[in-house]
């Protein structure tokens, strides 16, 4: 239940504290006091959007806080889910800067907007006047139908179902889509592949092959090098091993006066050594190069393969032509892996399917029986409420299974009619704004008793009613209130009279300012403040007599 609502510089409120009961709370005050201020800094705590226009003083911030005593609510697994604080006083305030930018917290934790809202939408339900048109939403219809049939744990459980399977086709649409796709472009991967796969390239094979071209474009070259390489070392007459091995003689003998003589003539034998057989290589060398036309032609074919395969592909190495031809070998395997796929999840979507259809014919079995105890209390009620001939009709309309949806197999439709004998029509052709409001009551007087919703407020639904209807109005408000916190913000006396506690809303004027105001009436208060309602501002000893009999009743 709301124990506290503080309000800072929010419209014509500068400071405000309101502290809250269990029952029945009356808001009252002349017309234009601000009893939709109040209405509107609570709708910002349950998640409305904010904007600077809100702001008494431009130049601070506004700041809406609300204290909500949640320990009998089972909201334990909420605050776990998006790790918050649980406290058995919850705080939930909102912060409205002068740029217009808003914070939610919880718990003076930091939270978005849509877990405010979610949270606040289990603490609070706000009822007003224009609310009658939620009546003829077939949505709302249908949760009436589902409060009434207990089936909540069903419900969940059918909404898990029905994601899943939609996720499921989903997916199923995408893999199709993709196959498509891949079926029309396997010829082209199927001849890339095998353009590829063909010419049977080798990683290396391009650098080998340039390296060969080169050697048999310049044989000629390379061979009277290699000669005269060969020759200048060992093949002359005067050739560089013949002066060495003369230079080591030399050496040697003047060994016998100094041993480093004798160590430079070991390493110029050594040279010699090396150089004979560099000189036997380069022979060898050049007696391998070979003039081979056919084999020139040959390496230059296979190259202008590989050449005209990296210009069509735009890529520079027989790796990368490698690559790719293996890329396409993978979308061509990949085609059977989405046809695999498909089959797979088209067997889990048939049982998906019979798994929803199953649980949603057992929804509509429940709704179907939930219908005739609707109507049941809709017509006591609302005979209480002096339409004795009133009648509401449920209309459960159940789909062919191919047309299920999210809310499974039914369209409900309410069917309201006035008068004994009347037709069934559609509650916005037949009911009046005071039979709308009426039925709207009766049928949160039924909700109300089959949820833990801990606080209803009603804003002004006591439209087009007066007199006894108000009266019976206020004693099913009452009733209400006797499991569940009620708010009613309201107009009529004979309401006004059944509360638990009275709050007066008010506007004060000075020559610059005009702010709103709210204070708790004691019993003597209530009298006058309702006597005022039945009088107007001329207080009456009848009036004051009447609202003494309308709180005591």
């Amino acid at each position: 239940m709301l124990k506290k609502l503080s309000v800072q510089n929010y419209i014509l409120i500068d400071e405000l504290d309101i502290h809250l009961n269990e029952g029945l709370t009356i808001i009252t005050g002349e017309t234009g006091a601000g009893k939709s201020i109040l209405l509107g800094a609570l709708a910002l705590i349950l998640g409305q959007r904010a904007d600077a226009g809100s702001l008494l003083d431009k130049k601070k911030k506004c700041i809406i806080e609300g204290t909500f005593d949640v320990k009998n609510y089972q909201l334990q697994p909420f605050f776990e889910q998006h790790e918050l604080d649980f406290e058995n006083e919850t705080v939930l305030r909102r912060e409205i800067n002068p740029e217009g930018k808003s914070r939610a917290f919880i718990n003076d934790t930091p939270v978005n907007l849509n877990i405010l809202k979610e949270l606040a939408g289990t603490l609070v339900d706000i009822h007003s006047q224009h609310e009658t048109l939620t009546l003829a939403n077939s949505r709302f219809q249908l949760s009436v139908v589902d409060a009434f049939a207990k089936h909540q744990q069903q419900i969940t459980n059918y909404h898990s179902l029905y994601n899943t399977y939609t996720k499921h086709k989903k997916e199923l649409v995408v893999l199709k889509e993709e196959e498509a796709k891949s079926k029309a472009d396997q010829d082209y991967f199927s001849f890339q592949f095998k353009e590829l796969d063909e010419v049977q390239l080798k990683s290396g094979e391009q650098e080998e092959l340039e390296q060969e071209l080169q050697q048999l474009t310049h044989a000629e070259e390379i061979k009277v090098q290699l000669s005269a390489a060969s020759r200048t070392l060992n093949g002359d007459e005067e050739n560089i091993i013949q002066h060495l091995s003369s230079v080591a003689q030399s050496l040697s003998n003047v060994a016998r006066f100094d041993k480093k003589y004798e160590d430079l003539a070991a390493r110029v034998r050594s040279a010699v050594v090396e150089l004979k057989d560099i000189s036997e290589e380069a022979e060898q060398l050049e007696e391998a190069v070979r003039f081979d036309p056919m084999r020139t032609e040959v390496i230059n074919e296979r190259l202008n393969v590989i050449y005209r395969l990296q210009q069509k592909h735009r890529v520079s190495s027989i790796e990368e032509l490698i690559t790719l031809r293996d890329s396409f070998n993978e979308k061509l395997n990949s085609i059977g892996t989405i046809e695999h796929q498909i089959e797979k999840l088209q067997l889990q979507l048939d049982k998906e399917f019979s798994e929803v259809i199953a649980l949603a014919n057992v929804i509509s079995a429940n709704r179907k029986k939930a219908i005739p105890g609707i109507e049941k209390e809709i017509k006591s009620l609302t005979t209480e409420m002096s339409m004795p001939n009133a009648a509401l009709k449920v209309i459960q309309e159940v789909v062919a299974d191919s047309e299920v949806n999210s809310d499974g197999l039914d369209k409900i439709a309410f069917q309201f009619s006035a008068n004994k004998g009347g037709d069934f029509k559609d509650l916005g052709k037949v009911a009046s704004g005071g039979e709308l409001s009426r039925l709207m009551l009766a049928i949160k007087s039924i909700m109300a008793g089959l949820t833990s919703l801990p606080t209803i407020i009603f804003d002004e639904i006591d439209t087009g009613i007066s007199g006894e209807v108000a009266s019976r109005v206020g004693g099913i408000m009452q009733h209400i209130a006797e499991k569940h916190q009620v708010i009613a913000i309201t107009h009529l006396p004979q309401i006004a009279g059944k509360g638990h506690s009275h709050y007066l809303v008010y506007k004060s004027d000075t020559k610059t300012t005009t702010r709103t105001g709210l204070r708790l009436l004691n019993d003597d208060e209530r009298i006058n403040e309702i006597a005022r309602m039945l009088s107007g501002t001329k207080l009456t000893g009848a009036a004051i007599e009447h609202a003494k009999e309308l709180m005591a009743s």
